[in-house]
């Protein structure tokens, strides 16, 4: 199925055209009032600290029941004044986004335009009015809670067009996203208002694009209509390893259904090398992230291979890595053990080793250290271990031989992408693995590195964004087409904490970049995150935004 122009735009109205925070707001004291002239016993501060609680847990209509309920009353004629008191609000703190009409008055001269709102018509009607927004609209339907799906099933109709030549631009992941998603429509997340934080359960509540500015639709529509791929022939694949390669693969799922990881299998530390030191197997810990970021299976199946004991002989293990030793030990060889596991967990594309040699990753520093296996490299209980010496070369021991399968998946790649990830230990590894660096060269495939945001004690402290290309340069021993750097800057505080830990963001040293021959992207690619995330003892770095970074990357192939 190929991509076709944009010919229509659905909107969504509150948190997408206008700001309803305030109205919200307002309705909610003004809801308070109409209960309490009733009867509801209680004071207005009082009904709206209980109301904000309630919301909390329950955004839903049946809010105003457990707000009389809490003041140890149901009287239905209460309960109904709240309701609807809330449902037909006073509109006069209606606030308009700045870029609204100036985005509606330009869409309209080359798209058909719909809103879709739902909940009171009268108010929702009413709201229309008072922004002045009705006469940029070519269909407006107006429906109940709950009946949304509905109008957007009737828009397909009167618009006589294909789905796909329809653009969906919403807040609500589990509300007109998901409609949207499910009908095969392309999909606009507007990153604002009070839903803005929700996660997307599954896979039919991810948006195809996130945008924090309705001004940023004309990029994605000029996205969408200039591209030339075939989404189910474009093939990408992404070398690496570690917990960062899941981030980027969630983004670009959006893009292909021919997604390629090829993971390194030099880990010797915590469950991976327990389990590959007591069982004689290949570590199984980066090929489950992996797994995972490329599962359809539903969300219990994927906590459940997630899960890590936190007591007794098996603390510290996840139960995906036991499964994983387990189906090697049955099947008889790590290949058909990964092949089962896909299989159980419906993948949407392929995890392959690099090598299925047993081989560590060593290090020579320059100060002529040598180093053993990924574990000591990492050395992640030394606090001082930035003031170590910097590592010369690394290389693996013994030598190995690439995966077949990885060789073929690089040979067929419209693009070829490394990192993000630890640079010496989840990206050069697989690099060192022979016959690898050598496919990446020859292969046709646009070649992209995604540079880390953050440096790490024991492998790149103090690097600039030039060391880690000229490495990975040196290493391939070819050519990159491009590197996307960062140039967001998150909140300070969690700039200070990592500070604490020795690590800091990476430099963009854009002249030396350049003057190595490669082709500089920059923008703030920077996830929304507020504090650093943990994973079993290992401090997750700042991420990625999977859409932002998944966006740049799959228009590389066109450019």
């Amino acid at each position: 199925m190929s991509y076709k122009e944009i010919k229509a735009v659905i909107f969504d109205l509150d948190n997408t055209l206008h700001d309803s925070e305030v109205l919200t707001e307002n309705a909610l004291k003004q809801a308070i009032e109409a209960m309490i002239e009733k009867g509801l016993n209680c004071s207005f501060d009082e009904g709206l600290s209980k109301i904000k609680d309630i919301v909390e847990n329950n955004p839903g209509n049946g809010k105003f029941r457990d707000l009389a309920k809490g003041f140890g009353q149901e009287d239905e004629e209460v309960i109904e004044a709240g309701l609807s008191t809330y449902i037909n609000p006073d509109l006069s703190k209606l606030r308009i986004f700045p870029e609204t009409v100036e985005v509606l008055r330009k869409l309209k001269e080359d798209y058909k335009l719909v809103l879709i709102s739902q909940g009171s018509t009268s108010s929702q009607s009413e709201r229309i009015d008072i922004l002045g927004i009705r006469n940029y609209f070519n269909h407006i339907f107006l429906t109940r809670l709950g009946d949304k799906r509905s109008a957007f099933e009737e828009s397909l109709k009167v618009l006589d067009l294909d789905s796909e030549e329809i653009l969906v631009v919403g807040d609500r992941i589990d509300g007109e996203l998901k409609i949207g998603n499910e009908l095969e429509m392309r999909t606009v997340r507007v990153l604002k208002g009070k839903y803005k934080s929700l996660e997307p359960k599954d896979e039919s509540e991810k948006p195809d694009f996130e945008i924090e500015n309705l001004r940023e639709i004309y990029d994605v529509i000029k996205k969408i209509n200039n591209s030339k791929i075939d989404k189910k022939k474009l093939k990408i694949v992404i070398i690496g390893g570690g917990t960062a390669l899941p981030t980027i693969v969630e983004g670009l799922r959006k893009y292909t259904d021919d997604l390629t990881m090829i993971v390194t299998v030099t880990d010797s530390g915590r469950s991976s090398g327990k389990l590959r030191k007591e069982l004689n197997v290949l570590p199984p810990g980066d090929i489950r992230n992996c797994l995972i970021s490329l599962s359809n299976s539903d969300k219990l199946m994927k906590d459940l291979f997630q899960y890590r004991f936190d007591n007794g002989s098996l603390e510290g293990h996840s139960f995906g890595n036991l499964f994983i030793a387990a189906l090697t030990k049955l099947t008889g060889s790590f290949e058909k053990g990964i092949e089962e596991v896909s299989k159980i967990l419906k993948l949407k594309g392929k995890v392959l080793p690099s090598t299925f040699d047993n081989v560590h990753i060593c290090a020579e520093l320059e100060n002529g250290l040598l180093i053993e296996e990924e574990d000591n490299i990492i050395d992640r209980h030394n606090d001082e271990v930035h003031l170590r010496s910097k590592i010369k070369r690394v290389f693996l021991n013994p030598s190995a031989k690439a995966n077949e399968k990885a060789l073929k998946a690089i040979s067929e790649a419209d693009l070829i992408i490394l990192g993000p990830g630890s640079l010496y230990t989840s990206v050069i590894t697989n690099l060192l693995v022979g016959g690898i660096a050598d496919a990446v060269n020859v292969s046709k495939a646009k070649k992209v590195y995604v540079c880390n945001i953050m440096s790490q004690v024991s492998q790149t402290h103090e690097y600039k964004a030039s060391d880690h290309v000229g490495k990975i340069l040196d290493y391939l021993n070819g050519k990159l087409d491009f590197v996307i750097l960062n140039n967001g800057r998150p909140d300070q505080d969690l700039i200070n904490s990592y500070a604490k830990e020795n690590a800091y963001l990476v430099e963009n040293d854009f002249q030396e970049v350049k003057e190595l021959g490669v082709r500089v992207l920059v923008g703030n690619l920077l996830d929304d995150v507020s504090e650093k995330k943990l994973l079993w003892e290992k401090k997750d770095l700042l991420r990625h935004n999977p859409g932002k970074i998944a966006w740049v990357l799959a228009g590389l192939v066109d450019d």
